[in-house]
């Protein structure tokens, strides 16, 4: 194999914010954050759902809070670009 062409594979600390599970496993994603785990300092990577959050796996309808993302998006970019309008009162 050529060095220098392949992207770093290395252990990475998983953060399922919903219920603060945490989970280490090997991947090539690029992350700013890092977080101590263990003893151990690794790249991290926040997510919202996974197998010990997800209603398949869990077999518990749980309630992921993703209300709010349209209007924290126009608050922050207000209607530009934005396809949909913007209904008040309706």
């Amino acid at each position: 194999m050529k060095d220098g062409i392949h992207p770093n594979y290395r252990e990475v600390l998983f953060h399922d914010v919903s219920n603060d599970f945490k989970f280490i496993t090997r991947s090539t994603i690029n992350t700013r954050d890092k977080m101590e785990f263990e003893g151990k300092e690794y790249p991290l990577v926040k997510i919202e759902v996974s197998a010990e959050s997800h209603p398949f796996y869990t077999g518990k309808h749980k309630i992921v809070d993703t209300a709010g993302r349209v209007d924290k998006f126009r608050k922050k970019f207000g209607a530009v670009g934005s396809k949909t309008s913007v209904s008040q009162g309706e």
